[in-house]
């Protein structure tokens, strides 16, 4: 694993996930099999190291956001769009932490999305936010799934055990359930929603799997490895124009419209 710490010359960054977005970290431990950030952080970036193998620091994130926050205009922050603001060198690094803390200083409402129980750390931070909410990226319920494609994130109980505490501190929160991954995500579909609802997620996002440059050369290698069976149906699913979408998004709405969950689909 290849760790640098940088100095960055901004932070606050335009999207259009929100008003702005803040990446205080350039790569993700987690290693993701089917992330997109992955190809697009090498389009600025020299890194060769496979993803999940490099992680640069942006060292001087806090100092620089306490600058930004004087002479940029208020909005909603999103954390973080091209990494996990808690991975594991968060514990370490204290980043995520030490931003959160100049925003809400001056007040400005967040959006954070991880795959990471240790934003439970920053509970007493978040829960004071007047407009702040956490999400839960979840692709599947099945742990041996999860380790498959997304091996050092944390376990999906776990995620859905911190979901429930950030909801019974008052804390908005969601699940996104992307990129769906055919026949793995949807192998359990209702019961996923069920324990979405259990959890007590105030909405859901759903994303399909989309294929940017040379990601289905890895997802078919890991495929090999561990569900060899499904290589040539998502091949078909991901390369033509078929039903597969349209008809798990009725099978989605059929089931969260019983559990009274609110669904927002992305494609």
């Amino acid at each position: 694993m290849l760790i640098r710490e940088v100095q960055c010359r901004s932070l606050l960054s335009r999207s259009r996930l929100a008003d702005y977005c803040i990446n205080p970290y350039i790569g993700c431990q987690h290693a993701c099999i089917y992330c997109y950030a992955d190809s697009y952080t090498r389009r600025f970036t020299e890194h060769t190291e496979a993803w999940g193998e490099f992680v640069d620091v942006k060292i001087n994130a806090p100092r620089v956001l306490e600058r930004e926050v004087e002479i940029k205009p208020k909005g909603t922050v999103f954390l973080s769009s091209l990494t996990d603001p808690y991975q594991p060198l968060e514990e370490k690094y204290n980043l995520t932490r030490r931003l959160l803390e100049i925003l809400l200083r001056h007040r400005y409402p967040i959006s954070i999305q991880t795959k990471s129980v240790l934003v439970l750390r920053d509970l007493d931070l978040i829960k004071r936010f007047s407009d702040g909410e956490v999400g839960f990226t979840i692709t599947t319920l099945n742990d041996e799934h999860r380790r498959f494609f997304e091996p050092s994130s944390s376990p999906v109980e776990d995620r859905l055990m911190a979901l429930s505490k950030f909801r019974e501190s008052g804390v908005k929160t969601y699940v996104f359930l992307g990129p769906i991954l055919p026949h793995i995500s949807d192998q359990d579909i209702d019961e996923f929603l069920r324990e979405i609802s259990r959890a007590g997620a105030d909405y859901i996002y759903f994303d399909r799997l989309n294929l940017k440059p040379g990601l289905w050369v890895k997802l078919e290698n890991r495929l090999k490895d561990n569900e060899p069976d499904l290589i040539e149906e998502w091949r078909r699913i991901l390369s033509e124009s078929t039903d597969y979408y349209k008809s798990l998004k009725a099978r989605i709405f059929k089931t969260a419209g019983e559990l009274g969950l609110n669904c927002i689909f992305c494609f």
